[in-house]
């Protein structure tokens, strides 16, 4: 089945992904595409809308992303968010110019209500802003619809040919009624109907991938993770048996996990699972390497090659799986977004083994749609709800180099944390908490004695898209619990620190 489509055009902006989550929790399907598409590419697509994201750009300095005018004549609605509205100012001969000084953070907006953009909306409602440069001058036919006190034109439109701009940003929870501005752009204006549902799309995902695998075999990289895991339960709803799945224990899994996805896939869901115990292999490879982007492409490489030679065992099959989810796709390299991190689901294929054809049912999902895919298909909430994990595991929560000695006390640590944490009652409101077990030692005293043993630092960030993050403000006592246990209950744990910084500046993971 075809959904409507709203095309979210990426100008290097940092919340593009999250532009594209707000538009789906409307029930309406988006893509993220390079500012660049042509536009021949574009109208093949039929969007019902065009959302231009922020970016880091000057719309008049040389080599700052364009797009043609023409894009404005199709008919199709399109709304311009920071730089995205300066940038229709700018192509269709409004003015912009710098600001005095640059507005960032919360402000008040006071708006014309009697527009489809701002319907339901209150006249004077909060919104967040992050620029340098303003619409000093709307183009011709455009009204102002919105300001600040120092943003004359915070917000335009020309409603005849539907195209609109803000100059802030809805699409971040600091713009408490950002979100009913997106689905009046998206209801009122593109006319979008809401065919975006996860119970109908995991039905017709499992119909559509019955159909396409037919009587062939199948086989599946499973890591135990939210993403392989509902990858595999969605094959293997459609074609059963047919599914073979291989679970590589790399050794670098939380405490217990290994033997709960054995467990959980053999016994609950009667899967083909082969668990590779592949513990020493990995560690050997990885003995003395400190390097975050190193310990990923080895794990990764080593990965592929445990799974082609198991594979090679089972013989010919007609399809491989893979828990591709898009923020993968997107955080893999676009034109305009630095890779932060290297994702081994993607682009790092096996090269000798016997398949016909890659299928990657969860490619255009994000991780909260591939959760609530999960729950259409009756995967345990315990699993489906799982705290999110890193394709490395363990290995970039070890800060420098790793043994069996350092993953050890990390299990043990963590295991602690996130067992308080539920204790508390903490679990459903922290979007992720994990330990990481830094290369610091410094010196302690227990009993009589002087140590000299490892800091842990404990995190814990709440979030709801993973883009951005605050530190989670987890009380006092729960945190002098955990610490206290942990100190007791780990051996070579002298020290425990909490981490308080939000991402940006910081990333999720410390590594």
């Amino acid at each position: 089945m075809k959904h409507e489509l709203v095309i979210v055009l990426d100008f290097g902006g940092q919340y593009n992904q999250l532009i594209a989550r707000r538009v789906r929790e409307a029930n309406v399907y988006c893509e993220v595409m390079p500012y660049d598409t042509p536009i021949s590419q574009l109208k093949e697509k039929n969007p019902k809308g065009i959302i231009f994201t922020g970016g880091p750009s000057v719309v008049y300095e040389e080599n700052a992303p364009m797009v043609e005018k023409e894009l404005f004549e199709l008919g199709i609605p399109i709304l311009g968010i920071c730089y995205g509205s300066q940038l229709m100012g700018h192509v269709l001969s409004g003015e912009v110019k710098k600001a005095d000084q640059r507005e960032y953070g919360k402000t008040e907006l006071t708006i014309k209500s009697d527009n489809p953009l701002f319907d339901g909306v209150t006249e004077n409602t909060t919104c967040w802003m992050s620029h340098t440069y303003y619409i000093s001058k709307p183009p011709v036919g455009f009204d102002i619809i919105g300001t600040t006190n120092t943003c004359p034109v915070a917000a335009m439109a020309n409603v005849d040919k539907k195209l609109y701009a803000v100059q802030f940003h809805p699409e971040v929870n600091h713009t408490p009624e950002g979100t009913k501005m997106l689905r009046n752009f998206l209801y009122n204006i593109c006319c979008c109907t809401g065919d975006w549902i996860m119970n109908k799309l995991a039905d017709e995902q499992v119909k559509l991938l019955r159909e396409k695998i037919g009587d062939k075999k199948v086989l599946c990289a499973l890591s135990g993770g939210v993403d392989s895991s509902v990858a595999a339960v969605m094959i293997h709803k459609a074609v059963g048996k047919q599914l073979t799945c291989i679970f590589v224990d790399h050794g670098l899994l939380r405490k217990n996990e290994g033997d709960e996805v054995e467990q959980i896939f053999t016994e609950q869901f009667d899967m083909n699972l082969i668990r590779v115990n592949a513990q020493k292999q990995f560690l050997d490879k990885l003995a003395g390497v400190d390097d975050p982007e190193t310990k990923r492409k080895i794990i990764g490489e080593e990965f592929i090659r445990v799974f082609e030679a198991e594979a090679k065992k089972i013989g010919k099959v007609d399809y491989l799986v893979q828990g591709t989810i898009y923020p993968d796709v997107i955080e893999s390299g676009t034109k305009d977004a630095a890779v932060i991190k290297s994702h081994h689901n993607v682009g790092g294929l096996p090269e000798h083994v016997d398949f016909k054809e890659i299928i990657e049912p969860l490619r255009d999902l994000f991780k909260d749609e591939v959760r609530n895919v999960g729950r259409a298909l009756d995967i345990p909430e315990f699993l489906v709800s799982r705290q999110p994990f890193p394709g490395p595991g363990l290995a970039i929560r070890v800060i420098g180099d790793i043994t069996e000695e350092k993953l050890e006390i990390l299990r043990d640590a963590d295991y602690i944390f996130r067992e308080e944490i539920k204790n508390a009652g903490l679990d459903k409101e922290i979007g992720q908490y994990f330990a990481v077990l830094t290369n610091l030692k410094s010196v302690g005293v227990m009993g009589d004695e002087r140590t000299y043993d490892y800091t842990v630092a404990l995190r814990a960030v709440s979030t709801t898209d993973f883009m951005t993050a605050d530190w989670s403000r987890i009380p006092y006592d729960v945190l002098e619990k955990a610490s206290s246990r942990i100190v007791n209950e780990v051996k070579h744990v002298n020290r425990i620190c909490y981490d308080v910084t939000s991402k940006p500046p910081a990333t999720i993971e410390w590594e």
